[in-house]
């Protein structure tokens, strides 16, 4: 259910509701102030300056457009100051790197993302101390650590070959719809594990509450999240519901002793500094919550991938040639090394991510005054208690760092240019960086290229929906509409 005239109300608040982050603020940047020096204060984007920007936002353009003007007017480092509600935002490599590396401490989401509580629940997060939520950080780490994604290939094989084996001799699909699906499976096949407790019996129920639990990360329910709004009271009910099945598979696995190759046992295994084992809740609001990031943004990404692929011939083929020549080397069938070495489908995944980021902005909350220093030699004083937000999707157009950024191009990515290597560690940011990077990045990727790697060397796929336009009224901008695609199954192809 959409919002009520959101944009037009975004407008009037302009802008910023600017993505979800002003979020909750709640007034306490009214006690910033920008310490004197010799330091630079931030270029001030006033109310009226936002208010001609209204018609920007609601054009066809919407937030992109809006952040890009402003990145082109006043530079790399600017602040937006409006109706109580206050933001730095920063963008280009040069001014970043202590949003990204500072010590918690020094800059950390703070109470920012308070909405996120009644989504995972107030066992695990923003619920508890720093101290607790940076132990089970380390439990998240643990359980997606890039040693473990070769144990999480075959499960994954076998939902991609299952799911498409299901597809007839040719048909139309709806990709965003399918793959939305799929990935949900494979999400459930390598957190939850095989067993017929959850997975055979509960997927159809599990899937559709993680479709009302995802209605929290609209922007109503993220500014206002404790109201009680027909979008909060489906999103606790969800919650309520996904508890009570995963806690029930918890406590059973834990009285039957039987131990499982997954990120739930992973989960029911840890411990804490102290000793102290993780308790049912904490393991369910663990779960649910690596559950929903690696649905959600690798869903967008594998849409978005097919979008991008269909509609530029060239790389497709040269996509198709490289599926060839490594299924001619691994003639016995496809291995995790085989999906490493698919280098043209990995840089076209990339450059599908860096076009259609999930995020246009991650926010933090500056704790400790710091300075950053543009590429022209200027220096801002960021103040303390003030909310910070990095600008990904102006940082992946930028023109010195991507040639041509507005074009489709993987091989950007390739071994002769490297533009994000060339343009710095901080170029390419749609999985974060530093202490908050993006820990499913790797499963994100090999999720994407095992459906892309098997659906190219069985099917003929035409695109004959619309690029889709994104929606920014979520958290993660989600495509709009259908993307219908008509399929040939390819008579003489070997499945994986």
């Amino acid at each position: 259910m959409e919002f009520p005239g959101t944009w037009c109300w975004c407008g009037a608040v302009a802008l910023v509701s600017i993505i979800i982050t002003v979020l909750s603020t709640k007034n306490k940047n009214s006690r910033a102030r920008y310490p004197e020096g010799t330091q630079l204060t931030p270029p001030l984007v006033s109310g009226p300056d936002l208010l001609r920007l209204i018609p920007t936002l609601l054009s066809k353009g919407g937030l992109p457009a809006v952040f890009t003007g402003l990145y082109a007017k006043y530079g790399s480092v600017f602040r937006v100051s409006f109706l109580g509600f206050k933001m730095i935002f920063l963008a280009e490599p040069e001014v970043t790197p202590h949003f990204y590396h500072g010590l918690d401490s020094e800059i950390s989401h703070g109470d920012l993302y308070e909405f996120t509580v009644p989504i995972f629940g107030s066992a695990i997060g923003l619920a508890r101390d720093i101290a607790t939520r940076n132990e089970q950080k380390r439990f998240h780490f643990d359980a997606l650590k890039p040693s473990r994604l070769p144990g999480d290939f075959a499960p994954m094989l076998q939902e991609v070959e299952s799911y498409f084996g299901k597809w007839g001799k040719e048909g139309i699909v709806d990709l965003k719809f399918e793959f939305d699906r799929l990935i949900m499976l494979m999400a459930c096949r390598c957190f939850l594990g095989i067993g017929e407790e959850v997975r055979e019996k509960m997927f159809d129920e599990i899937d559709a509450l993680f479709r009302e639990l995802a209605k929290g990360m609209k922007l109503a329910s993220i500014l206002f999240p404790y109201l009680p709004t027909p979008l909060n009271r489906s999103r606790d009910r969800a919650r309520i519901r996904l508890t009570e099945i995963l806690s029930d598979v918890v406590e059973t696995r834990k009285r039957s002793g039987r131990v499982e190759e997954d990120t739930l046992q992973r989960f029911i295994d840890s411990r804490y500094k102290d000793g102290s084992p993780t308790s049912v809740e904490e393991v369910v609001g663990m779960t649910i919550s690596l559950l929903f990031a690696g649905k959600h943004n690798s869903s967008v990404a594998t849409i978005y991938s097919a979008a991008c692929l269909l509609t530029h011939p060239t790389y497709l083929k040269a996509v198709i040639e490289e599926q060839e020549q490594i299924a001619k080397k691994y003639k016995d069938g496809i291995d995790f090394n085989a999906v490493m070495e698919m280098e043209m489908l990995h840089n076209c995944m990339k450059e599908t991510i860096r076009m259609h980021p999930p995020s246009l902005a991650l926010v933090r909350k500056a704790h400790l005054p710091f300075t950053v220093q543009t590429k022209e030699g200027k220096q801002y004083q960021i103040p303390q208690d003030h909310p910070v937000a990095t600008l990904i999707h102006v940082n992946n157009y930028i023109p010195y760092i991507y040639k041509d950024p507005h074009v489709y191009d993987p091989y950007r990515f390739g071994r002769e240019r490297k533009e994000d290597i060339a343009g710095g560690k901080l170029s390419f940011m749609s999985f974060g960086a530093g202490r908050h990077v993006c820990i499913g990045e790797g499963n994100a990727y090999l999720q994407m290229k095992l459906i892309w790697s098997h659906l190219l060397r069985n099917f003929e796929l035409e695109l004959i929906s619309p690029f889709p336009e994104t929606d920014w009224s979520n958290f993660v901008g989600k495509p709009k509409g259908n993307l219908f695609v008509r399929y040939k199954r390819i008579g003489s192809a070997k499945s994986v």
